[in-house]
């Protein structure tokens, strides 16, 4: 007997995303999130959320700077996606297409017009 999954949880164990992107989504959320919290909402271990971040930050999609006792993280939008079907968009391309609206970029045109 198959259990329904709850709203927003994956139905068997396939994905659209990675974990890579999905801790990506945190990092540029929230640049000062810690370690904990990223595995806590990515669903994976503290010592993977590592590895990811050292992924991100060698292949240059992250700078990583020491502030205090916290890391902060800078996101660079401008570097091509990695897939060989993709690598003609940029990253900011896809984290501003998966951001919440109140995230998005707000000097976008308008498209209601006024009447005049």
């Amino acid at each position: 007997m198959s259990s329904t999954p709850k709203p927003g949880q994956a139905e068997g164990k396939w994905t659209f995303v990675t974990s890579h992107l999905v801790v990506l989504l945190c990092l540029a959320e929230d640049p000062t999130i810690r370690i904990t919290d990223v595995a806590e909402r990515a669903g994976i271990t503290h010592r993977a959320v590592q590895g990811i971040v050292a992924d991100l930050v060698n292949a240059g999609y992250v700078n990583r700077t020491r502030v205090g006792r916290r890391n902060q993280y800078q996101i660079n939008p401008e570097l091509p996606l990695r897939h060989l079907e993709v690598q003609h968009h940029r990253l900011g391309e896809l984290l501003a297409a998966l951001s919440p609206p109140s995230q998005q970029d707000l000097g976008r045109p308008n498209h209601v017009q006024e009447n005049s």
